[in-house]
């Protein structure tokens, strides 16, 4: 009986609804399938759309008539298909810094139909931090890759952020304001994130039109795609954030200053005033007229701001205000709160407080993202969130920093162990909240491979099969040096994000500085046994794309850790009064430094000249371009003023950035260190880091070319650095 019953629902899946909606969903995944695949395979594929009522996503790949049928309950759940296909019977496997798609001929046929059911409703995507870490200077081209691998993991609900300063101008116009009123509100480029939360005015701008007009127009192209795939992206709601203006112009509004990281104040418009309602009805319904709407909306009031007052009262009064903002426009709004603020305040947000502001929303009206669950979770902390729906999330990367790092124990077991667990209350989806991708591959690859399973992810077992198909052929090597990293970079406990090399700090004697804490949670020579490994496989495995990435973000990693280790050896030596050994290992470390700006020069992913290139394409004229240049070079150095206390948050070790920014910072150290020995002054690391601001100011205000283009062949290089250095480390070590 229990069979027949399996059977007919099984047949019943298998029933098209063959409406014209299914049709163009069908449609639309087919056009996914022509963009992954060479021309030569499009024929071998059929898409279908299979009818589950309103049940969680499912997808069905199976063989038929020697083509591959690839069903699913909408196209992300038949691009999810396609994602399985490749991976599981072509051993294909696509990312970020690099994919294998070479697929065998003869095509492999599937032997038995696989129906797979995903136990989340929702797969969320992306961070704020994200639309400027990495995304400030996507294109079309960019944007549709992007979206195309979102579907092709399942993410079926993506935060979508970008083209919104559009709906602020005119929103804000129609209000009564100027453009010389809105001229110092409007944030630069790569800074749009903090201006949208409400954490500073002005800053890298004045935004031109430009700008304003062509985000618009990729913004419809981006979320057309992502609906005609299935996905229900999140557009922003009104946080209360206002110009600078605003107080001329509504003379009797509540207002409160709020100060973030050294910015100037901005200007937060208080959630009781009558005109917090009317403006936040105002931003979604001309949202709406431009971009349409799903009904899902972000609107986070105090990030990293603390709110005014704990009065219970007031807090549930806020979050009253801020959702029927929505719901005025909107009573089909779902509000999509970060519950960043609960760990990130945690002295703030007790019981009392959080509760008023969860509670005064519907349960069905909030899902709240848990962040930071690998490492930080907070649903374990308030009776998961007190009966909200919420989302587990790993956050894994902050400011773009491209150091290895993960926790793929916890990733791998964690999700599905809570999906029976009845203290997770109403865990209703699974999430990537990075504040930055293209780092760091195997930690995303290892995560989305929760979306379609209710079990546990066997951890040996997944790391050799991705070995596999990231490399396209099996390497005993190859897999053993992931079986060391995945027990050092990749287990390496809590901590904000990877740790971070001194050579990317503002110099110092110091073992950190700033936003650059160096402490790994492994020891550096356990690393090497990985790197002889990875390196051992390069004749089998050369031309793979992955594993050229991988093999050159290895040897980035060891070589950072040598010169951190080099640091302390010579600020020990500076100290004791040694100067001629403090010289010698100033130069071996500066060697390291020269050394990995050649490696990192021979491979795309590792290039600044990408990221300020991209960001002047976007200029229309002279100006425009230098405005996206400066932006693009602040943000990765200084982050805000020559005093800001964010400069080095997000660093990059890339190929531009070591030989042009961090070398010559060291060099001017050097040269203030080494001469206290002849005029006998102490060394005063103050003094020498205010003439640092002005040189690093200068150098954010520069304009200059970098290649775009890699050159010469990264394992060669990783070869001759292994030789030069291994022996040095073993001893190192």
């Amino acid at each position: 009986m229990v069979l027949a019953i399996t059977l007919i629902a099984m047949l019943a899946l298998n029933v098209q609804a063959g409406t014209p909606n299914s049709k163009k969903a069908e449609a639309a995944a087919y056009s996914l399938v022509k963009r992954i695949l060479p021309a030569r395979l499009h024929s071998s594929f059929e898409v279908k759309i299979i009818n589950t009522g309103k049940g969680k996503d499912v997808f069905e790949l199976y063989s038929k008539n020697n083509r591959i049928v690839l069903a699913g309950s909408n196209g992300i759940a038949i691009a999810s298909a396609l994602n399985y296909y490749l991976k599981n019977f072509a051993r294909c496997d696509i990312g970020w810094n690099g994919t294998n798609l070479n697929i065998p001929d003869p095509l492999p046929q599937v032997p038995a139909k696989v129906v797979s059911k995903t136990p989340y409703d929702y797969r969320y995507y992306l961070n704020y931090c994200t639309f400027n870490y990495t995304m400030s200077w996507w294109d079309w081209t960019r944007w549709e890759k992007e979206i195309d691998f979102m579907a092709l993991n399942g993410i079926n609900m993506p935060l979508a952020l970008t083209g919104q300063n559009i709906i602020w101008h005119r929103v804000y116009k129609g209000l009564g304001f100027s453009e010389k009123d809105l001229e110092g509100f409007f944030s630069g480029p790569a800074y749009f994130n903090w201006f949208w939360m409400g954490n500073l005015d002005g800053w890298g701008g004045p935004l031109p039109m430009s700008w304003m007009i062509s985000h618009e127009k990729l913004q419809k192209k981006i979320l057309a795609r992502q609906r005609e795939l299935g996905m229900t992206p999140i557009l922003p709601a009104f946080t209360g954030h206002v110009p600078p203006a605003f107080k001329e112009k509504f003379p009797n509004a509540m207002l409160k200053q709020t100060k973030w990281s050294g910015f100037p104040q901005v200007s937060i418009l208080d959630p009781n005033d009558p005109l917090f309602i009317e403006i936040g009805k105002k931003f979604i319904e001309e949202q709406t007229k431009t971009f349409g709407t799903d009904h899902l909306y972000s609107s986070d009031t105090f990030n990293e701001n603390k709110p005014p007052t704990d009065d219970s009262t007031f807090l549930s009064e806020v979050s009253k205000k801020v959702y029927q903002a929505m719901w005025s426009a909107d009573p089909k709004a779902k509000w999509i709160i970060q519950g960043w603020l609960f760990h990130f305040q945690a002295n703030f947000w007790k019981t009392p407080q959080i509760k008023a502001l969860l509670n005064a929303v519907p349960d069905n009206k909030m899902i709240v993202l848990d962040l930071w669950s690998e490492n930080n979770p907070v649903w374990n902390k308030t009776e998961a969130y007190y009966g909200k729906p919420w989302i587990w999330c790993m956050l894994h990367n902050f400011g773009g920093n491209i150091s290895m790092y993960g926790r793929m124990d916890e990733v791998a077991l964690k999700p599905a162990s809570l999906l029976n667990d009845p203290a997770a209350g109403n865990l209703c989806g699974i999430g990537l909240t990075p504040e930055a991708i293209e780092q760091n591959p195997v930690m995303y690859a290892l995560m989305l491979e929760n979306v379609w399973r209710d079990q546990p992810i066997h951890l040996d077992e997944w790391l050799k099969d991705y070995t596999t198909r990231r490399y396209g052929k099996a390497n005993a090597n190859a897999e053993q040096a992931w079986v060391v990293m995945k027990n050092t970079v990749y287990n390496a406990g809590v901590s904000n994000g990877g740790p971070e090399s001194i050579i990317t700090a503002r110099p110092t004697f110091a073992e950190k500085a700033a936003c650059t804490n160096t402490k790994k949670g492994y020891k550096p020579g356990e690393l090497l046994q990985a790197w002889d490994q990875l390196l051992a496989a390069s004749d089998e495995l050369k031309q793979s794309e992955g594993y050229r990435y991988d093999l050159t973000d290895l040897t980035r990693q060891v070589l950072a850790n040598y010169a951190d280790t080099l640091q302390r050896s010579f600020a020990a030596a500076y100290l004791s009064g040694k100067r001629e050994q403090f010289r010698q290992l100033f130069k071996q470390f500066i060697g390291v430094i020269d050394d990995m700006e050649a490696l990192l020069a021979t491979q795309d992913d590792f290039l600044l000249g990408r990221w300020l290139n991209d960001a002047k394409k976007w200029g229309t004229n002279a100006d425009e371009k230098a405005l996206y240049e400066k932006n693009a070079r602040n943000l990765i150095t200084l982050w805000g003023d020559k005093n800001s206390g964010l400069h080095e948050y997000a660093c990059k070790q890339w190929s531009g950035m070591l030989n042009d920014f961090y070398k010559p910072r060291w060099m001017q150290f050097y040269a203030v260190a080494d001469a206290v020995f002849d005029n006998g002054k102490a060394y005063d690391q103050k003094a020498f880091e205010k003439e640092m601001k002005e040189w690093e100011w200068n150098w954010v205000n520069e304009k200059k070319d970098y290649p775009v283009k890699a050159t010469g062949n990264p394992v060669d290089a990783a070869k001759q650095l292994h030789g030069k250095y291994r022996e040095i480390l073993r001893a190192a070590y």
